[in-house]
């Protein structure tokens, strides 16, 4: 069965994103989101063995959880996601990448600012569009981009801190992916603890808000 990722991201609200210098320190981050209830996680490829970290992810995570790739750029870059069995690709542009990915039929998460760049990685198959980055504009510019697209699932990420999350929900995101203002340093080595003091911050937040009318609203 196809992965529906808009409706995932839409039912748990948050997306976290992994980018750290070490490999260990991303799997343990990761790990430590998913028993927090975090169920959808990306690992930038930027990060040292982004694909080690995916597959001991994948086989880690709790059952109806989601390991995806970010930084997917390239259709080389899918081949490789696809061997570590991330469940879908997150790109910060319009890419060769999100084509390649539509046609192996992995769901994709597009980065786009503009409504033109939105609308182009919806043509080339994007299911998703990644607003980044996010603070440039604010809840506002993104309310101003769904507008005339009142059906595109917009995620709002780059920039989005905890008082942030309710506005941009509020503004028509069906979710927000956090990377720095949730994991900080954890990916590379830092404290796992605080981690998870802030993926309970998080999980509080977008709990409270909910999922989007119409989703199943099935959390961990």
């Amino acid at each position: 069965m196809t992965l529906d990722l808009p409706a995932e991201l839409a039912a748990t609200r948050l997306l976290a994103v992994i980018r750290g210098t070490d490999t260990a320190a991303a799997i343990a981050a990761g790990t430590a989101l998913l028993n927090e209830g975090v169920s959808v996680v990306e690992v930038a490829l930027t990060t040292p063995g982004a694909l080690t970290a995916i597959e001991a992810l994948r086989q880690a995570a709790p059952e109806g959880c989601l390991v995806g790739a970010g930084t997917v750029l390239t259709t080389a870059d899918v081949a490789d996601v696809v061997a570590a069995g991330a469940q879908f690709v997150v790109t910060p542009a319009v890419v060769d990448s999100i084509g390649e990915a539509a046609r192996r039929g992995l769901p994709v998460a597009a980065g786009a600012l503009t409504p033109t760049e939105a609308y182009t990685a919806v043509r080339l198959g994007a299911g998703v569009v990644k607003l980044f980055p996010a603070a440039v504009g604010g809840p506002v510019y993104l309310k101003a981009i769904r507008d005339p697209f009142p059906d595109l699932p917009l995620v709002a990420v780059g920039g989005v801190g905890l008082a942030e999350v309710p506005a941009y929900l509020a503004a028509g995101a069906i979710a927000v992916g956090v990377g720095g203002p949730l994991v900080g340093d954890a990916a590379s080595g830092g404290d796992l603890d605080a981690l998870r003091a802030r993926a309970r911050q998080y999980r509080a937040v977008t709990d409270g808000v909910g999922a989007v009318p119409g989703t199943n609203g099935v959390r961990s």
